[in-house]
Order: structure tokens, then sequence, then C-alpha cells
């Protein structure tokens, strides 16, 4: 069953992408954050009470309690960075890099969770790698058009480093916790975070002047978010993570697709092939 909602999670995962480029378009992506984030947030308590999980927040231990907020934090980072990063580049470049996180998480949940690293896996990281690097190649520039700087490239990576620490963190603090629960908790701290950043940045005012659309859009991503992550550590909990995040991140198809047709960004041959080499290895881990 656990597969089930690892599906589910790269379904809503994709369309995150696609909603928040939609609504980052002249918004802050710090702003957006923050805002996302609080639909996120009550979307999680919801859940929490549909699921009757409140009553057992006193259940939680110190331990896990921590390990919860560093994965909040975790989170917060990777999400400031990921939005960053998709304001400034095309998704289809920025999403690989972000879903190339299934390498370290993979080499983490190893070393420190003690999953077991089969050939499979270890072939599977290798396509991903190679794969990702792939789609990351250089746009051609029409003459008399200023080229874009790869500051976006940066904040993709970083994204991904803090995406496999939240995934390491998520699986240790929802160990003794109601997965639901644990996603609640987790999403408290990511906001506390992104409006720390907002006003440390001194954009808090733009908040007043976000167009409506893209409000719209804004918050319809942290639906998508929402319904991700409640799937994603029910999925964790129940199933190994090794698992769990390589079946999430088979979300690029998603994307990409929607990337196609929404603001017609096409692959190339190479990005094509190196799309192909991540969905082979992220399936071929799969194999026990």
């Amino acid at each position: 069953m656990w597969i089930v909602f690892a599906i589910g999670s790269a379904l809503f995962a994709g369309l995150t992408s696609i909603l928040a480029k939609c609504g980052i378009r002249k918004t802050n992506s710090t702003v957006a954050t923050a805002i996302r984030t609080m639909v996120v947030l009550v979307f999680s308590w919801l859940m929490v009470f549909i699921v009757g999980s409140q009553n057992r927040i006193h259940e939680i231990d110190g331990r896990t309690l921590l390990f919860l907020v560093l994965s909040g934090l975790a989170t917060g980072a990777s999400w400031l960075c990921y939005f960053r990063a998709l304001q400034l580049g095309d998704i289809n470049k920025v999403v690989p890099i972000d879903k190339s996180s299934t390498v370290l998480t993979i080499i983490l949940a190893t070393l420190l969770l003690h999953e077991k690293m089969t050939a499979f896996k270890a072939v599977g990281a290798a396509l991903i790698a190679v794969g990702t690097f792939l789609m990351i190649e250089k746009k051609q520039v029409n003459a008399g058009v200023q080229p874009k700087n790869n500051s976006w490239l940066l904040y993709a990576l970083g994204s991904a480093v803090f995406a496999s620490l939240t995934a390491i963190l998520g699986k240790v603090g929802i160990s003794g916790v109601e997965s639901n629960l644990g996603t609640a908790i987790r999403t408290g701290v990511v906001l506390i975070m992104s409006w720390v950043m907002v006003f440390v940045s001194g954009k808090q005012r733009e908040v007043m002047h976000i167009p409506k659309r893209e409000l719209g859009f804004i918050c319809l991503s942290g639906l998508a978010t929402g319904a991700s992550w409640l799937c994603y550590y029910k999925a964790l909990q129940d199933g190994l993570a090794g698992v769990v995040v390589p079946i999430d991140k088979l979300s690029i198809l998603v994307t990409v697709t929607f990337s196609y047709f929404v603001f017609k960004e096409k692959l190339t041959l190479r990005s094509g092939i190196g799309l192909a080499m991540i969905v082979i290895g992220t399936l071929g881990m799969l194999i026990p």
C-alpha cells in the first residue's frame, strides 16, 4: 500500500513545480514560498484532525521532536533554494538537478539508516547522475538576446542537498509519530523559517502587491505540495527510504510533460536521453 502513496506523492509533486512557476513570474520567490507554506500548514493540520491524531501530540518524545524540527529546517532551506531556482531558470533544467537528491539520499540511507545497497540501486544511482548531467545543457541564445546567468544552478544544487537531508531526517523523525501529525509539525517549522527569511530580506511589503492570478497559482501549488507531502511521509513511514524516494522523483515526468504544454519548454535529443536515463535508473532501483 505504501507504494500507492509514493506514486501519489510523485503526481502531486510534479504539479507543484508547474503551479509554482506560474505563480512566481512577478512575485518574489521567498514571499511565494512563505505564502504557499501557509496553505500547506492548513492542509496538513486538517488531515491531522480528519484522522484524529491530534490527541497523540503528547506522545512525541524529545528525540523525535528534534528530528522533526531539523527535517523542517532542511525542507525550508530546500524550498527557498528550489523556488528561487525555478524563478531564475527553466523547469526542465532545475527539476532534474533537484531530483538528483535521490543519489545522495540513497548513500545517506545506506550509511546512516543501514538500508541495503544492492547492485541495481548502485547502477540506478549512476544512471540518474549521468542523466542529470545530460539534462543540464547550455541553452542556445539567439542573437541580440542577453543570456541568463547561472545563479539558478547554485540554488538548484542547494535544493537537492537539503532535500536529501530532509528525507533522512524525516525518516528518523516520523518513526515515533503518526505521519500526518509529523508532517504538520514539520510544516510549522518551515512556515516560521520562510517568514523569517521574508522579513530578513525586507520583502514583507511585497505581500500586498502580488497579482491575484499569481496568488491563485501559489495557493494551488501549496495544495499540491500538501497532498504530495502527506502521501510521501505516509509511504516513508511504512516503506524503505531507498525505494520511496526514487518513486517520488518520477514526478519529473509529470513536470516535463506539463512544462512542454504550459511553458513550451522542449527537450533536445541530449536532454531527452538524460531524462530516459533518470527514469530507467529510478525504476531500476525498485528491483530488490
